[in-house]
């Protein structure tokens, strides 16, 4: 048999076991047991049978330690930086992947690596996107799918309108839901395709073809499923469709989906030519290695080295920012009259900010803005602050334009902020946002993370806010009034806001003392 570094292997498991303990458990326990990602729990099962059956070429490969392998390990401790100091999930998924890269690529080289390169990148699969990228994500494919789904009931000769992602046939409506989405759908799918193009024998534009026809697939057969289920409701009610009924559709779709990608492997293969490859399964000339270690330990040190340092960040304070209370913001602003506007119980758990104010102010002529401040003391995974994107986009509001500009607030300054034009039946709003933090007005949540894990490292200090004005396009209005109007209320609003939120200089405070 091949000599196989016990101890290597050993010292780098319980090393990556120890650093990523909390992420591990929270990846299989919270992340997988979600309906939308319960198929993960099948990827290491998946993961170990394509080793497994490599096994043949792996003994045949000698092991060689490998120095590249440390770039891996340098990714890791980045994203590990990242994702604890800049309070993000996916990057500490990466971050585990890349330390279980790490450890593989010192131990076994780069030849002998690819061998089992494609199990290791399908672990990368079972980890779930942002919750701001999956619920815009998800909001897209319910509104494709329900297009897809009303125009094939037309095709049918059915009647059917649609209004966002609900299908009114005049006797009944059919909402597509985020479980109808069509993405719990496609991800399992596109697993699939992978598995079916990594065995494809074919040449390689061949398997990128296969590859890129599972997209498209996806989202034409889950319309597929909404239209049926608007055939099967006009003739039996809609309770036909839900429950058990519902899920079944699901899997009889999901495994048609499944025979259509392997119709196409057979269409695209070469008459006479074997579909699929195979892999010996005995291995040739035996190899026989003593594998070096330096390496994997260089690496090990350096994954050590961060996990510590972040420890040693656990058990000393961060530095509080002294603030005041946002209810101090006031009421009246030159013509502005606010009224300030509680907002619901659950909203606030689920935000979880430390401070927040919202009110609807109004000038002379009754045009309204909507001012929303949500102000947090520190930031950290689960507990950072949210873009209003992501609420807005799940409310149903399309967005027309969206981006960072820059603008001129009369007798004041220039600031960058988000710009966004909505729109939902008709109606169309102006909004702008934008995230104090530390001294900065970041717009976009790339930087916002960034830069919290900068500031964390240099400063010791996450705090940071959102702010977001929104004022609708009232009848006879152009687009530059909505704009005006918010410059006209930023110059009134922006010096007793920059009053309240802690900048760039601040009076610090420790853990539990109290903010004047």
């Amino acid at each position: 048999m091949p000599r196989i570094n016990w101890l290597g292997w050993g010292a780098g498991a319980a090393l990556v076991a120890i650093v990523y303990h909390a992420v591990i458990i929270r990846l299989v326990g919270n992340e997988w047991g979600r309906a939308d990602f319960d198929y993960c729990y099948l990827i290491p099962f998946v993961m170990a049978y394509l080793i497994w059956e490599r096994r043949g070429e792996l003994a045949s490969i000698p092991s060689k330690a490998s120095w590249a392998g440390l770039w891996a390990f340098g990714a890791a401790v980045c994203f590990l930086l990242l994702g604890e100091l800049g309070g993000e999930f996916l990057s500490l998924y990466l971050s585990l992947w890349f330390a279980i890269l790490g450890v593989s690529w010192t131990l076994l080289g780069w030849r002998k690596l690819k061998v089992v390169l494609f199990p290791l990148f399908l672990f990368a699969m079972a980890f779930p996107p942002p919750n701001y990228l999956y619920s815009r994500l998800t909001l897209g494919m319910q509104l494709l799918s329900t297009r897809l789904g009303v125009e094939f009931l037309h095709i049918l000769g059915i009647p059917a309108y649609r209004e966002g992602n609900v299908i009114d046939m005049g006797f009944t409506q059919l909402e597509v839901v985020a479980a109808c989405s069509g993405l719990r759908f496609l991800i399992p799918l596109v697993i699939v395709g992978m598995l079916l193009t990594y065995y494809f024998r074919e040449k390689w534009w061949k398997r990128t073809l296969l590859m890129l026809f599972t997209l498209p697939l996806a989202i034409a057969m889950n319309g597929l499923r909404i239209g049926i289920s608007g055939v099967l409701a006009r003739s039996y009610g809609p309770a036909i469709v839900e429950g058990a009924a519902h899920d079944a559709m699901g899997w009889v779709m999901f495994l048609l989906s499944a025979a259509i990608l392997t119709g196409g492997m057979k269409l695209l293969t070469a008459r006479g030519k074997p579909m699929l490859v195979t892999f010996p399964h005995a291995a040739g000339d035996i190899v026989q290695t003593r594998v070096a270690t330096a390496p994997l330990l260089a690496g090990l040190v350096l994954l050590a080295v961060a996990a510590g340092y972040l420890q040693y960040r656990a058990m000393t304070p961060d530095v509080l920012p002294r603030a005041r209370n946002l209810s101090a913001f006031p009421l009246r602003l030159g013509e502005w009259e606010g009224r300030s506007v509680p907002m619901e119980r659950e909203f606030i758990e689920e935000l979880d900010f430390t401070d927040y104010v919202q009110i609807d102010f109004r000038d002379g002529r009754q045009r309204v803005v909507d001012f929303y401040v949500a102000w947090y003391e520190r930031q950290s995974k689960g507990e950072s602050i949210h873009s209003p994107e992501t609420c807005l986009r799940g409310g149903g509001w399309r967005f027309e334009r969206n981006g960072a500009v820059e603008v001129d607030v009369p007798g004041y300054k220039t600031m960058r902020v988000n710009r966004t034009m909505l729109e939902q039946n008709g109606q169309r709003m102006l909004s702008y946002f934008w995230f104090p933090a530390r001294g900065r007005y970041l717009t976009n949540g790339v930087e916002l993370k960034l830069y919290t894990m900068w500031d964390s490292l240099t400063l010791r200090r996450t705090d940071g806010a959102l702010v977001r004005l929104i004022t609708p396009l009232y009848p006879g209005e152009a687009e530059v009034d909505a704009e005006q109007r918010l410059l006209d209320f930023l110059a009134q609003a922006l010096p007793p806001l920059e009053g309240i939120l802690p900048g760039e200089n601040i009076e610090p405070v420790l853990p539990g003392g109290k903010a004047s």
